[in-house]
């Protein structure tokens, strides 16, 4: 509904300008806005209001809530169904957390139209946004610049009629040419933006009507040390619903986001961006497994499929292929006509295993892996991993999974003499994986890492990348370790390609935007790197790599404070240690530089030969630095990987020793 009246209006410019824009006929639902500002600026919303409601717009602004008129949708389901947010930035507004809060969440739709009141510029992460100038608006329904705002809602509404929206300027004596540069401009800076923060993750695709989420199954056993069995579970049948060739399935870090959602279904499926979701929850005693599994059509919140199911241990995987069947069935009647053109989930959804004492190890493991913690807690998945493989020998992703544990423990943690039992050991684990399973994408990508990472052999590499990539195009985890490989070996386009699709399949994974920040990062967009490692740490703030990220990126645009203060946060030594050496040094602070380098060289010796290569770069000991830098190579430092673009060399870049260095370890 059109809420007109709640403020004073002129009636008949109100009638006159809805006829003209919209002939019966034509009528269609009103683009529905959502207005974010500061209550100091009140008086000018309300005439912006005004001129909106005016051209015929839906808008809801608080001061509904104040006039006392009655909702059925909280402020939040608002915000969600808005065709366009728009936001009114103003000294007062970009300190407001409300009005930060609902910008981002339009920037995250990719519904957001900025507007300046006072000539206050966005604040930080909203600036790559070109603004609608209102500050020298005094009130006009048909001034050039409400032309412009209302230009640009309507394509950021995609309305059909987004033409008739505007007033005749030409009528009104305005140039076109003056037309393009208010309305026009904007919308090349829209198309642009929009594109380039898709590019980043920041906006979300559209609902495809064949995807599903799978919400981690409730633990209902009354121990909560049972809760992996249910949380792998519901991964195995997001795996056995992934391999449905005409589902989408949306990846599980996100889906875990809502576990314990207290949110109704329509939200869920919304902040996701699917249009089905699976729940269930696991009740496990002793052999016996009830599992309840239900379908919600997240756009009405109604139940498509439920079924309980009453098994032994013994018939778990058995079951899981009955519910992934059901389901796809379920959906598939949503999406295709021909039935027939679906393929039916694999009755091996656990990647290769029908042993119950193999699966349940392997599930322990992955829980623990997940972590990211210390040194014991991947040593401790590592052990499952093992015990796993030990009841099944042929379990290919128990294989993989041991390789990239210990990838993870040599990446880390290792010393300089451990580096090559330990990457040895990771190629055999995934060698064997692929031997066993040469289509599991899973498999392939382990391997393509281990490669790369620990045997420094770049051309070996790129095989089982591009296989991976191939075989697992709906894996994000797959799409952000190939983008990872790409940007190293300067393949920007496509490390760029890769990390929005994962980001697109898994958009609440902060790995994945770790990845994304380090694929900007390689390819020196430092600007845009920043606000890609900060939405990691939003997601988890504890997470390894982007502090140390951020500060790169504030050391590469000569930010050195901002840089140290991100360096101080960083959770691992062997990135935090370097960082501030080199930084504390420019900065004048001598002694934290020398104190950081012994450290470092005390902690880790010789496993920090391409770290120390870093510190001498940017000291200018040129020699020094290209000495660290041979033997990092020598030794198997898997830091060497990032020379090929690390800004930390530059120094050290048109040394023929370093040129030829590059060409040996295999960056052509």
């Amino acid at each position: 509904m059109c809420r007109v009246g709640l403020l004073p209006r002129g009636r008949e410019y109100e009638t006159a300008m809805t006829n003209e824009l919209q002939s019966p006929e034509e009528s269609q639902p009103p683009t529905r806005i959502f207005l974010s500002y500061a209550r100091q600026d009140r008086a000018r919303a309300e005439q912006v209001i005004d001129a909106l409601e005016a051209a015929g717009f839906d808008v809801w602004w608080d001061g509904l809530l104040d006039g006392g008129v009655a909702f059925a949708t909280t402020t939040e389901d608002e915000l969600e169904g808005a065709d366009a947010v728009v936001v009114l930035w103003s000294k007062t507004s970009i300190v407001s957390h409300w009005v930060l809060d609902e910008a981002t969440r339009g920037r995250e739709r990719g519904r957001l139209v900025p507007v300046t009141l006072d000539g206050s510029f966005a604040p930080l992460g909203f600036r790559q946004y070109q603004l609608l100038d209102l500050s020298m608006w005094r009130g006009s329904r048909g001034a050039p610049e409400i032309s412009g705002l209302l230009r640009a809602i309507s394509l950021v509404g995609e309305q059909k009629d987004a033409s008739r929206r505007i007033p005749q300027l030409q009528k009104a004596g305005i140039s076109r040419r003056r037309m393009i540069s208010i309305g026009g401009g904007f919308a090349i800076a829209a198309a642009a933006g929009g594109l380039g923060a898709w590019r980043f993750g920041l906006f979300r695709a559209r609902v495809d009507g064949n995807s599903v989420a799978v919400i981690p199954f409730k633990n209902l056993s009354g121990n909560a040390d049972q809760s992996y069995f249910s949380d792998g579970l519901s991964e195995e049948m997001r795996s056995a619903l992934a391999r449905v060739s005409l589902l989408k399935v949306a990846a599980p870090t996100s889906s875990i986001k809502f576990r314990d959602h207290v949110e109704d279904a329509r939200t869920v499926a919304r902040r996701l961006g699917v249009a089905f979701l699976l729940e269930g929850s696991v009740r496990r005693s002793g052999d016996v497994v009830r599992i309840v599994a239900e379908l919600i059509d997240g756009r009405t919140g109604f139940s498509r499929w439920t079924n309980s199911f009453d098994r032994t241990i013994k018939d778990i995987f058995a079951v899981q292929s009955e519910i992934a069947n059901a389901v796809a069935s379920a959906l598939v009647e949503e999406v295709a006509a021909n039935a027939g053109a679906v393929q039916d989930a694999e009755t091996d959804i656990s990647g290769g295993t029908n042993n119950v004492a193999a699966f349940d190890a392997y599930l322990r493991g992955k829980a623990l892996y997940s972590l990211h913690a210390e040194e014991r807690t991947y040593r401790e998945a590592l052990t499952q991993f093992d015990a796993a493989i030990a009841a099944d020998p042929k379990y290919a992703a128990a294989h993989s999974a041991r390789a990239r544990s210990l990838t993870s423990i040599a990446n880390q943690f290792a010393t300089a003499d451990q580096f090559l039992p330990l990457y040895s050991e990771a190629e055999a684990a995934a060698r064997r994986a692929v031997t066993l399973a040469p289509r599991f994408a899973d498999a392939q990508s382990t391997l393509g890492v281990v490669l790369f990472q620990g045997k420094l052999d770049f051309r070996g590499a790129r095989k089982p990348f591009e296989l991976s990539r191939q075989l697992g195009p709906g894996d994000a985890n797959v799409l952000a370790r190939f983008a990872t490989f790409c940007s190293a070996v300067g393949r920007f386009k496509e490390a760029t390609e890769s990390i929005d699709r994962a980001l697109l399949l898994d958009p609440l994974n902060p790995a994945m935007y770790n990845s994304a920040g380090f694929v900007q990062y390689s390819a020196r967009h430092f600007a845009k790197a920043i606000p890609l490692y900060k939405k990691a740490l939003e997601l988890n703030s504890k997470l390894p790599f982007a502090h140390a990220g951020i500060g790169n990126c504030y050391f590469a645009l000569n930010k050195l404070r901002e840089a140290r203060a991100e360096y101080l946060l960083e959770p691992l030594d062997v990135l935090r240690l370097p960082a501030i050496a080199i930084v504390a040094r420019k900065l004048g602070d001598e002694a934290g530089a020398q104190a950081s380098l012994k450290r470092l060289m005390a902690d880790r010796g010789d496993g920090a030969s391409y770290q120390q290569a870093q510190i001498r770069s940017q000291w200018g000991e040129v020699a020094s630095a290209l000495d660290k830098l041979e033997e990092s190579a020598r030794i198997g430092d898997t830091g060497i990987t990032n020379m090929r673009n690390d800004p930390m060399l530059d120094p050290l870049r048109q040394n023929p020793r370093f040129i030829r260095l590059l060409k040996q370890v295999g960056f052509d």
